[in-house]
C-alpha cells in the first residue's frame, strides 16, 4: 500500500485502506510482494462480501425470501482461473448480525 493522493478515487480507496489496516499484521508478515498483494486481494474480496451483508436490502430479502446469497470469487490472471473463496454466507451473517442487523431478527 502506498500513501498517495489519487484524487477522486480517494473515497473509494478508503475502504480498501481500511481492509489493509484491519489485516496489516498478516499482510506485512508476507515477505514476497506478489504473494502479499495476492493475499490482499483475497482478504479485500472477503471483506467486501461482508459489506454486502451489512446492507439493509440484502438482509431483508434474505430473511424474507432466502436469497440473495453472497459469494466471493477472485479471478487470477496468472492462471486465468476463477477461484472461489468459499465465503460462508450464513456464518458471516451470524457473526455480524449483533452489530449490523437492521431487520429486528436478532
Amino acid at each position: 500500500m502506498e500513501n498517495l493522493d489519487y484524487g477522486i478515487l480517494n473515497p473509494w480507496l478508503r475502504s480498501i485502506r481500511d481492509v489493509y489496516r484491519l489485516h496489516k499484521t498478516e499482510l506485512n508478515a508476507i515477505e514476497d510482494t506478489e504473494a502479499r498483494y495476492r493475499r490482499f486481494v483475497e482478504i479485500n474480496t472477503y471483506e467486501q462480501c461482508r459489506n454486502v451483508l451489512k446492507m439493509a436490502e440484502v438482509q431483508k430479502s434474505y430473511y424474507k425470501n432466502g436469497y440473495p446469497k453472497v459469494a466471493g470469487w477472485v479471478f487470477d490472471i496468472k492462471d486465468a482461473r476463477l477461484h472461489d473463496l468459499h465465503f460462508d454466507f450464513e456464518g458471516e451473517l451470524e457473526k455480524i448480525k449483533e452489530i449490523y442487523d437492521i431487520t429486528g431478527k436478532v
